[in-house]
């Protein structure tokens, strides 16, 4: 599993570098969004992927890594937002924003090193579209809690179906050794 680490954080820190990018052209305005927004962000990148996937005509010449980096990047601010709740003004500035997208990297890095222990990495042997798919899965589960103002019965909350669609999505960037 130290090669999944080492691969692991390789795609996270060419995720990083993005989010710091962009933070450093627009701030912090994603702030103003409410959940549901950025799990709808989330939702049209996953269904990109998936007609990427389905299409063999493409009008825009890209794969799906740059959807995939999306989801990742949107996935950990939505992990923010539920901590912090939702801004009325863009509130913080890069280094701030650096710090709560590490540690929430790190929680959900924690996670798939669990997981990976107990499932044996089998998803070393899916295919990038089951990930897709598995995406998709947890965007309509969280859509479903959004509905129910958060509330579940027997499920599992909100972040940890977004830390799995992070997961997901470094799994589906390992495996197309685009990054």
């Amino acid at each position: 599993m130290s090669n999944t680490s080492a691969e692991y954080d390789s795609v996270i820190a060419v995720c990083r570098q993005l989010y710091i990018n962009k933070m450093k052209d627009y701030g912090s305005a994603w702030r103003i969004l409410r959940l549901p927004s950025l799990t709808d962000q989330i939702f049209i990148k996953a269904q990109r992927i998936r007609s990427l996937q389905e299409n063999e005509v493409r009008k825009v010449d890209e794969d799906e890594t740059g959807e995939f980096i999306g989801i990742i990047n949107y996935s950990i601010m939505a992990l923010i937002q539920l901590d912090k709740g939702v801004a009325d003004q863009p509130d913080l500035n890069v280094d701030e924003a650096i710090a709560l997208y590490d540690e929430k990297v790190a929680l959900t890095k924690t996670l798939m090193e669990a997981k990976n222990h107990d499932y044996g990495e089998a998803w070393r042997d899916m295919r990038v579209s089951s990930l897709t798919d598995l995406i998709l899965q947890k965007l309509l589960r969280v859509k479903q809690i959004e509905d129910n103002k958060g509330k579940t019965l027997v499920s599992e909350g909100i972040d940890a179906n977004y830390q799995d669609m992070i997961n997901y999505a470094v799994f589906a960037l390992i495996l197309m050794k685009k990054i």
